[in-house]
């Protein structure tokens, strides 16, 4: 094949046995494509390489273990945006019981011996069942806390009987009917129960030790983890060397109650609290709609007044509760927590009123 080129500088080609016989075929280069440098440089990107959004970083990313020089912020201080500091729930509940009553019960009570007319009666009467109220609500708040206590150790008794009598395969289903929900395996669970079994038997076992007898209670007290015999330790450990195992919170009946069955003990000290938060609670709020009746002589104004009053402190009331009790946030979760217990404490009112007014005009 020979090739040349020709004066434009186009290379051509053409075999030199077929020239005489074929024409020639001309192959013409294609131009280069090239683009500009400017054209390149305003080419906008496939996505955005610059951060522009607004929005902070979510909390995660501004722990310190994301950082290098761990010289960022610790992830037990990040705060959300709705971080309350709560109070204890057994302080609240027993709070919003006495409170609730108190502004409700003599605030209905003081309504409907206004009708009367007599602020003198009012008086008299709101104390007489505002002490009354107290003193009887503080003792069903002990009461209560008591049968809680009550009904906690009878079940603590009888479970810890039926987890040493009972057989493994029954302690294991237990274990993770409470845990396979949760995305517990079984095998997981079948390994907490073992252990927590053989807490249990431990704790028997230290028991009896304790006494100056060992017995076998149940038959489970010399062995190991379901029928597997272990040998009786010479010495039982002391406690001062594990004091956590020797507790009663400790081994499968205290998981099976707490996160079974929801329960805890009941401290004596809590009966004692209870009584005296929901009977202070009660004397407190039943103060608020009873004080304008001692200023006022008219059963009438005072009722005005006390109407006034008390429906302030029952938004203030509401509000409060709401934010302490981990309810929706937000303006619309606090304006309804303090509207639906002033409607509460309206409508008792209102209804103790219309009662006494319609009983004194129908004699």
């Amino acid at each position: 094949m020979a090739c040349c080129k020709d004066n434009n500088g186009q290379s051509t080609c053409q075999c030199a046995s077929s020239s005489s016989s074929s024409p020639a075929i001309q192959r013409v280069a294609l131009p280069k494509r090239q683009l500009s440098n400017d054209k390149l440089n305003n080419k906008p990107p496939v996505w955005s390489i610059n951060s522009t959004s607004d929005q902070d970083p979510p909390l995660p990313s501004k722990c310190d273990r994301n950082s290098q020089s761990r010289e960022g912020i610790c992830c037990k201080e990040l705060k959300g945006d709705d971080e309350r500091n709560l109070i204890d729930p057994d302080i609240v509940r027993d709070v919003i019981i006495g409170l609730s009553d108190g502004l409700t019960v003599p605030f209905a009570l003081t309504a409907g011996l206004s009708s009367i007319g007599n602020s003198r009666l009012v008086v008299i009467g709101g104390i007489a069942e505002l002490i009354a109220g107290a003193i009887s609500m503080g003792v069903g708040g002990f009461l209560a806390s008591q049968a809680e206590r009550d009904h906690f150790r009878y079940l603590r008794r009888t479970t810890r009987d039926r987890v040493l009598r009972s057989c493994s395969g029954e302690m294991e289903r237990e274990v993770h009917a409470v845990l396979g929900p949760v995305g517990v395996s079984e095998q997981t669970s079948r390994s907490l129960a073992t252990e927590l079994r053989q807490v249990e038997v431990d704790v028997s076992a230290h028991s009896s030790a304790t006494s100056g007898t060992i017995t076998k209670r149940h038959g489970w007290a010399s062995l190991g983890s379901w029928g597997r015999k272990t040998a009786m330790p010479a010495q039982v450990v002391e406690e001062e060397s594990q004091p956590l195992r020797w507790q009663e919170d400790v081994g499968l009946t205290a998981f099976l109650l707490k996160f079974g069955e929801g329960m805890e003990e009941v401290p004596t000290a809590r009966l004692y609290i209870s009584a005296f938060t929901i009977g202070a609670g009660y004397l407190v709020g039943g103060l608020v709609p009873l004080v304008p009746y001692f200023f006022v002589e008219s059963a009438r104004m005072g009722l005005l007044y006390s109407c006034i009053v008390t429906g302030i402190t029952l938004l203030a009331f509401g509000a409060v509760k709401t934010h302490y009790t981990g309810a929706t946030g937000g303006a619309g979760g606090y304006i309804w927590g303090a509207v639906s217990t002033l409607l509460v404490g309206g409508f008792a009112a209102g209804a103790a009123f219309a009662i006494v007014h319609a009983l004194e005009a129908s004699e």
